[in-house]
């Protein structure tokens, strides 16, 4: 019987004309494309290459086996496929669109510890903002959301349930040896004159809303769209932030953190699901997301 690896090995040899170059593609040496060509010719008892100083080229019989070797790959091929696809034909899946920040420090433990209850489930994860999170939920392509909401009432969609999951103040982030630092809170009407790194443009207007009501005016040094860079501008001096403290950086070498003293934007977290469909494997991930969430440690100001 004709091993199926040399013919994959001689269908190198023809398409690179050199055992050297066949080598390369299959990332074996020389020598061990050498050895497989013999050892098939060996078994047939005809010659399958005519060596030369000039490289290799087939015989007739080589040219058979090398026309016979891409039908067999292409079959192996859409076998592979098919098994595949049998395979997972049962395999349960489960779809989870998150926000950044919730995705950096929420999702990992739970999903932790939800697959050491359920290690067959094939995830996937999806990083939206929630807007977008909600309509993947409403659609299908998504079992589960991790949404936010600012103030206010959470979203309001008809065939989705929202179910609260925490609170996330806002916290004040300082450059380290900021005289504010040390406070226990700090309020809006302390920050005026500050320049202003933004990690996401919701908050922008938010901020320009209640600084307004504090009397002064926001002046912006960044306007950015992610939490940890706008802490690491505040890091280098850049200005301070206003960061939900679910976004909170672990590091916090070279910065002061402190909560933001009311009254100031809040974000509220919550998970999204689908009223008309009841997924088992949504409300595991659901428990496994509270049990995260109340073991959470709270940042030290």
């Amino acid at each position: 019987m004709i091993d199926v690896r040399r013919l994959a090995v001689l269908r190198e040899v023809a398409r690179h004309g050199s055992f050297n170059r066949a080598a390369a593609a299959l990332r074996l040496t020389p020598s061990a494309v050498s050895q497989q060509i013999s050892a098939l010719e060996r078994g047939l008892g005809v010659t399958v290459v005519r060596r030369s100083t000039r490289g290799v080229e087939l015989t007739d019989a080589g040219r058979v086996l090398a026309e016979a070797s891409d039908a067999i790959t292409a079959e192996l091929a859409n076998a592979e496929e098919e098994i595949a696809r049998l395979a997972t034909a049962h395999t349960e899946r489960l779809t989870v669109a998150t926000f950044t920040s919730g995705g950096q420090r929420l999702l990992p433990a739970a999903l932790l510890r939800f697959t050491a209850e359920h290690p067959g489930v094939e995830l996937t994860v999806l990083e939206n903002e929630p807007e977008d999170s909600l309509g993947l939920v409403l659609s299908g392509a998504a079992d589960l959301a991790l949404a936010y909401h600012f103030d206010g009432p959470p979203p309001k969609h008809k065939g989705l349930t929202w179910t609260p999951l925490l609170d996330d103040p806002m916290w004040i982030v300082l450059p380290a040896g900021h005289p504010l630092g040390g406070r226990e809170s700090v309020t809006l009407a302390e920050l005026a004159g500050e320049r202003w790194v933004h990690g996401c443009l919701a908050i922008v207007d938010m901020l320009d809303h209640y600084s307004a009501m504090a009397g002064f005016e926001v002046i912006t040094a960044c306007r950015g769209t992610d939490y940890v860079f706008a802490q690491s501008l505040v890091r280098a001096g850049v200005g301070v932030s206003m960061i939900p403290q679910v976004a909170l950086t672990a590091d916090q070498g070279g910065l002061a953190t402190v909560p933001l003293a009311p009254p100031c934007p809040s974000r509220f977290v919550g998970i999204v699901t689908a009223q008309r469909r009841t997924r088992p494997l949504a409300e595991a991930l659901s428990k496994a997301l509270h049990e995260t969430v109340a073991g959470l440690p709270l940042p030290a100001a």
